[in-house]
Order: C-alpha cells, then structure tokens, then sequence
C-alpha cells in the first residue's frame, strides 16, 4: 500500500518500529539481561556481572558448543549438496516428477520436527543401519529439516536464471558438463550461500528432532540450554543462549564473506 502523507508514513514506521521491538528486540535484550544477572527479584535484574558467562565457558558448554557448530556445518554442506541436485535434477524431469520432488522435499516443513525425530530414531535403531546412539542420527536429522529449505532456495534461483545464457553455451559447443560447472553453477552462487547461511542458522537453533535422537556423547548447545531451563538454572541458560546467539552470527558473517568472494 503506498503511503503518500508525511504522517502516514510516520504512522506506519512507527508501528513497524513497535512491531520489531516487541517481537525481536526485546525479547534478545532480555536474555542478555538475564545473563548478565545475579538476581531478578523486581522489575530490573541485579547483581550484574559476568560470572554466568564464565560458567558458559566451562568445558562441557563449549564441548555443546563445539558440537553444534560441527553439526551445522556438516549438515549444512549434505543439505547444500543433495539440495542443489535435486533441485536441477527437477528442472530437467517431467512435470509431475517435478511436482513430487517439489513436495517430497518440502515435507520436513510440513511435519513437526519431534515426529521427523521418533521416526528417525525408530528407523535407524536396528540393523543394517544403526545410527541409534551416534552422532550421525544427529546429523541426518539436522540435514532432513534443512534441506527443504536449501531445495527452496536453490529451485528459486533456478527459475530465476535466464536460459540465454545456457543455450549461448550450448550454440559453441559446451556440453552439459561444462554448462553446469561453468554457467549454471556459478551463476546460483548468491542462492547457495543464501541457503548454506540459513541452513547453519537453523541448524544452530534445532532443538525438537535432537532431544529425540541425541546420544550422550553428541550434545549440542540448545539441548543444554533446553536442560538447564528444565532444572531452573534459567540464569546460565540465558548465558548459553547468547552465545549460542554470537557464535551463530559469527558463522553467518563468515559465510558471507566467503559469498562476497
């Protein structure tokens, strides 16, 4: 809607601003408060200082920490993969294959992620695929719920991409191999850092699936942070939460520099 008064649009930025501090920032500051405190027994927390954050920083926290970061990583990098190939298998397939990959790969949206979990852990308890008890159950979690969302990403650009380009290619003779890896590929890079960027952020966070397949010897942060809470230890736990926060955004901004490469 377009606002054309001075006012109106004052109106408007002003609701925004109401809208985003009431949704993100305040409840962000109030975690950071609350790790910031000692006590919270009024309106404002007290006893400020850093002791939550020095217990954060313990070894079995940043093992979590060390954990989750491997995990968003490595499921981030299999989502990326089958995700673009199956997103340019699709364009090439009929319609109604085209359809049914689109909804197969979706499916994961669909689903709560505890479900996408009990199955997994049914799934993959017995031989010949024993995943039950390590980390790759984990790990295969990680990269089912992500994976729609690298597809999405990646069939976006893809329908975006001006087929020019690849007919030029094929008019001087490029076959389809030196079509994909010097013209497609390399045009859907701004598309798979977007997804890999997403895919490590929500990975980061996961914390529905993992609770329901997570071995004690491959526990991530929100796992921790989710146990923590439970005991009512809810001080450190927003100690986590922020760091689980920083080194998130730590790992985006990385990933976008090595997009802007």
């Amino acid at each position: 809607m377009l606002l054309w008064t001075r006012r109106s649009r004052a109106l408007a930025l002003s609701l925004f601003a109401l809208v985003v501090t009431v949704v993100f920032a305040a409840p962000i500051a109030t975690v950071i408060a609350a790790a910031l405190a000692g006590s919270w027994t009024g309106p404002l927390p007290s006893d400020l200082g850093g002791r939550n954050f020095a217990a954060a920083l313990s070894d079995e926290n940043l093992a979590s920490l060390t954990v989750s970061l491997q995990t968003a990583f490595i499921a981030g990098a299999l989502a990326l993969a089958v995700g673009t190939w199956a997103a340019l298998a699709a364009r090439e397939a009929p319609t109604w294959l085209r359809r049914t990959t689109d909804a197969v790969f979706h499916l994961p949206i669909a689903i709560p992620s505890v479900a996408i979990g009990l199955g997994l852990l049914i799934a993959f308890n017995s031989r010949p695929l024993l995943l039950g008890g390590t980390k790759w159950i984990v790990i295969l979690a990680h990269t089912i719920l992500v994976l729609a969302f690298t597809f999405s990403a990646v069939s976006a650009a893809l329908d975006r991409l001006d087929p020019a380009y690849r007919q030029a290619a094929e008019s001087l003779g490029a076959g389809p191999t030196r079509v994909l890896l010097r013209i497609t590929l390399p045009l859907l890079l701004p598309a798979i850092g977007a997804a890999a960027g997403l895919s490590i952020a929500l990975s980061m966070g996961e914390l529905g699936a993992t609770v329901m397949v997570y071995p004690a010897t491959w526990k991530t942060l929100p796992v921790s942070i989710f146990g923590l809470t439970d005991r009512g230890r809810v001080f450190l736990a927003a100690a986590d939460t922020t760091l689980l926060l920083a080194v998130t955004l730590l790992a985006l901004l990385a990933v976008g520099r090595l997009r802007r490469r």
